[in-house]
């Protein structure tokens, strides 16, 4: 479980006494070591409350990570909204008095809407004043306290584990909880192929039994199409890269909707007594996957059932 680090707990958050850790993502593999993102973490409890007061107290460990590029990142779009606000409050203070904005409550709610559409609410300060013709002006600035407490949690959130102390050291359990919240990517892309290239819709059932056949059937659906993608990158190698999946030839990493899109156009001449089945083959990259695949063409015993092209 992720959460974000609000500004008013930076007084846990110290980068000198947070360990880093030797971990590397692989986006980052081929990347020398200055151009690697880097994590630190710190180790803490946490107390999480439920919604009545009734309701028992629980105790986890909550890992504290710093992140490089995650703090870059957030560096980078602080700046770019708060030089649009400050473009837009710098027109709005030379506007104050004029044709559009003739009295202070014209200038109050042209503020708001300029916070909430750069998304600096708790940053700008400002004072509408009138002189004695009661022409409105307008004086603004950045709070450079809050500015400065914002940047101080730059790159950190939280990792909630129920992991007890006995089944890992400290040491251990800050590597463990990372790597597994790292690994999420590729849960949340299994997600996205039960709906996707498995194209599983909703359907009605009548019992309970059904339902855990259903889902037992999906899940091995499941399972062969992401053994099927594990072995062409296993024997693709460390690159997992390929050409010819896509129409201008690049190398791009196979997926299994690639894989089944290119299989799916195979088709079956049935044969007879003399001359047994064979599987035609049209493109370079069918045949590559097969390969890949470890499939033996030579086989005569092919289902004569498949008269048809396969679907996907």
């Amino acid at each position: 479980m992720r959460g974000v680090i609000l500004p008013d707990c930076c007084c846990a958050l110290d980068l000198t006494r947070a360990v880093a850790e030797d971990w590397v993502p692989d986006r980052d593999a081929r990347k020398t070591a200055g151009q690697r993102e880097s994590y630190r973490v710190l180790e803490d409890t946490h107390i999480l409350k439920g919604a009545r007061k009734s309701d028992p107290e629980l105790t986890v460990r909550r890992i504290l990570v710093h992140s490089t590029a995650n703090a870059d990142g957030q560096q980078a779009a602080r700046a770019k909204r708060l030089t649009k606000a400050a473009d837009d409050l710098g027109k709005l203070a030379r506007a104050a008095g004029g044709r559009h904005y003739k009295s202070a409550e014209k200038i109050l709610a042209r503020l708001g809407v300029i916070a909430a559409k750069r998304r600096v609410a708790s940053c700008p300060r400002f004072h509408v004043t009138e002189d004695e013709h009661g022409v409105p002006a307008l004086d603004w600035h950045f709070d450079e306290d809050v500015l400065n407490a914002e940047a101080a949690v730059d790159g950190w959130y939280a990792l909630l584990t129920s992991l007890p102390a006995e089944q890992a050291d400290p040491g251990q359990v800050q590597v463990l909880v990372l790597v597994h919240y790292k690994g999420q990517g590729a849960v949340e892309r299994r997600y996205h192929d039960f709906k996707g290239p498995l194209a599983v819709a909703p359907v009605f059932v009548q019992h309970n039994r059904r339902v855990v056949a259903l889902i037992q059937v999906i899940c091995l659906a499941l399972l062969v199409f992401c053994l099927i993608e594990r072995q062409v990158r296993r024997a693709l190698g460390p690159g997992q890269t390929m050409t010819g999946l896509s129409p201008d030839n690049r190398r791009l990493r196979p997926t299994g909707r690639m894989i089944f899109y290119h299989l799916g156009e195979l088709t079956l001449r049935i044969g007879n007594i003399t001359d047994p089945p064979t599987v035609q083959i049209t493109r370079g990259v069918q045949l590559h996957i097969l390969d890949l695949l470890d499939t033996d063409f030579g086989q005569s015993h092919w289902p004569q059932i498949e008269t048809v092209p396969l679907e996907v």
